[in-house]
């Protein structure tokens, strides 16, 4: 029996099915875990989100190179066998033997057991798991994003900001925030009360026919999405500005919108009072994805 969970603002397809762990196909009842785990202790991880269209995993060379940066950064010790073409060979694997197209992958890297000064090894361990993407994730979201910023704690800017880390906290809690407040997202703030991006996804903004995001080394996740725009928004017809962001920008603002690896772009309806247009984004959303979806 088929069902649905929301998460955040789109729906995830939960059925019977495997994940791969280590390279072993696991049943969804089928437990691996234990309670010394270091990920589970301590948040000793990171991870990817992807997508697979038609058998290609999208933009896999930036999620490769973040996910290997990240293990450098964290100081794992990786084997040599453990490479970005094995791993999505067992991506595409797991797609196919859960009899499924076009996917929404999850892949987790994170240490083993083992306390603070006596872990086990420094060796990864993986997890991925996959779902079929709903179709609100294949179209442009022409009802829009109601947002705001989370206002309880703020981020971090340091060595560690820019990886997807799996000590995810500060962005669960903006999560469960805008659940509670009835909006889509919420934005988070850095140490500084700049923007640095959101609970899912990076924040651009358009004034003037110029696309604006916050940097780096505002402390925000180095989107894969992200990155493929500022690479091509000259190729689309757009100047790019990476810059600090502060809320008054937003409320001078053209438009405003979110990227991620799931969606590709989602338009921002609102902030705060301030309602935004969608021409701009939409013709930068139907370029991009036409990008993606015809590599040349």
């Amino acid at each position: 029996m088929k069902s649905s969970v929301k998460t955040g603002d789109f729906f995830i397809s939960v059925m019977p099915g495997f994940y791969n762990y280590n390279g072993k196909n696991l049943g969804q009842g089928e437990n691996f875990i234990s309670p010394d785990n270091r990920a589970f202790r301590y948040g000793d991880g990171l991870f990817e989100t992807m997508v697979l269209r038609d058998g290609v995993l999208r933009l896999a060379h930036l999620h490769f190179e973040r996910l290997f940066d990240g293990l450098t950064l964290m100081k794992f010790d990786v084997p040599k066998l453990f490479t970005a073409s094995h791993l999505k060979q067992e991506i595409i694997s797991l797609c196919k033997k859960n009899k499924l197209t076009d996917v929404r992958i999850r892949l987790a890297v994170f240490r083993g057991d083992g306390g603070l000064y006596d872990s086990v090894n420094l060796h990864p361990n993986y997890v991925i798991q996959c779902w079929a993407l709903q179709e609100n994730t294949k179209q442009f979201n022409e009802n829009g994003l109601v947002i705001d910023i989370y206002p309880e704690a703020k981020k971090a800017v340091d060595i560690f900001s820019n990886i997807k880390s799996a000590n995810y906290l500060l962005y669960a809690m903006a999560a469960l925030h805008a659940k509670e407040n009835k909006l889509n997202d919420c934005l988070v703030l850095n140490t500084e009360e700049r923007i640095a991006d959101s609970t899912i996804a990076n924040l651009f903004y358009i004034k003037e026919g110029v696309l604006f995001t916050p940097p780096l080394k505002e402390g925000c996740i180095a989107g894969v999405m992200r990155r493929y725009l500022i690479e091509n928004a000259a190729a689309i017809g757009y100047s790019i500005k990476e810059k600090p962001v502060f809320d008054e920008d937003l409320i001078s603002a053209n438009e405003v919108f979110l990227t991620n690896a799931t969606y590709g772009i989602r338009w921002v309806k609102q902030f705060r009072q301030k309602e935004y247009e969608n021409s701009q984004t939409q013709k930068i959303y139907n370029q991009l994805m036409n990008m993606l979806n015809n590599p040349v």
